[in-house]
């Protein structure tokens, strides 16, 4: 299945990296999900990424800004996921995915690699909004919050707007990008990463923000449903710390064939949903989960019933 061809845009120069360089970054992260526990497939895709980019004889920048993900999707065992892992380097020199597992993920500086916002306009937008992720920023962009945020003028705005549905173009037009997990999946995740975080069951890496002692406390989860990769952590952000919600709060990330997507879970604490864990962005669809368990929980399946009465005769 191959990715969009979506190439960069603009004329600055891309970053120089090696395609030796760009291997050992994919073969880094094929190490840590092997010492996190991640299955033996997913490590094995990232290391054979690797190798095929070190027999690559034309430089990975080139062929990203020649061809675009698709030639590089194209490249022996190198599928959408890491097509769009190796554009990320080539395009910025970093790689998300990498941070996140060494506990370094900084949200200041993927904000600020959006066109349009530096340094101090990142941290502007995380304070006020508390945005971690560009798919979280351009919902922003869209539904008017991020055009309260002082320092944005219009103007400022639909190029933030239009760097973004460039960046973002190749995972909305997969095939697949329409195809969501359901929130039965998520929250059985979040179920199986809090239950075995309070056994002590799962490693823990040391995150670079809000830890001045370099402690390893933040449990980290990489499981499998069906073909899909799940990743989960507790929460590291600013504001879950300033709510004092840093062990409640569920980061969830779904690596499938359409490359990468995060939600949070969260424990509601008002409404229809109060004491509940919720998928945010995905409350509506939450209620309905949970009226239909409550339904299920009251009247079983037939079969069940029946299989019940079997056992009460013998």
């Amino acid at each position: 299945m191959s990715a969009t061809n979506t190439k960069p845009t603009g004329s600055a120069p891309l970053p120089k990296l090696s395609n030796d360089e760009i291997a050992g970054r994919l073969d880094d992260v094929a190490n840590l999900l092997e010492d996190q526990g991640a299955n033996q497939y997913r490590v094995q895709a990232w290391r054979g990424g690797a190798a095929s980019i070190r027999r690559l004889e034309r430089p990975v920048g080139d062929l990203l800004r020649e061809e675009g993900l698709e030639g590089l999707d194209r490249l022996p065992a190198i599928g959408p996921a890491l097509a769009r892992a190796l554009g990320e380097l080539a395009e910025t020199g970093r790689l998300g995915t990498l941070e996140r597992l060494h506990g370094e993920s900084d949200p200041f500086a993927l904000l600020a690699s959006v066109p349009g916002i530096g340094d101090t306009l990142a941290e502007r937008i995380h304070d006020a909004l508390g945005i971690e992720s560009l798919e979280e920023l351009e919902r922003a962009a869209h539904d008017e919050r991020l055009a309260r945020v002082p320092g944005l003028g219009a103007k400022r705005l639909a190029g933030i707007r239009d760097a973004l549905a460039t960046r973002l173009r190749a995972r909305r037009r997969h095939p697949n990008s329409e195809t969501l997990p359901t929130v039965a999946e998520l929250l059985d995740v979040d179920r199986e990463y809090r239950e075995r975080a309070a056994a002590g069951a799962l490693p823990t890496i040391a995150p670079r923000r809000f830890n001045p002692t370099g402690e390893r406390w933040l449990p980290i989860l990489h499981t499998t449903r069906g073909e899909q990769h799940y990743t989960a952590l507790f929460s590291n952000t600013a504001t879950a710390h300033r709510v004092g919600r840093t062990h409640d709060w569920v980061v969830i990330y779904v690596d499938g064939s359409d490359g990468e997507r995060q939600c949070t879970v969260v424990t509601e604490l008002k409404g229809p949903l109060v004491h509940r864990r919720v998928v945010r962005d995905r409350e509506i669809e939450c209620v309905t989960y949970y009226h239909l368990a409550a339904r299920e929980a009251a009247h079983p399946p037939l079969a069940n019933a029946l299989q019940s009465r079997r056992r009460s005769r013998v």
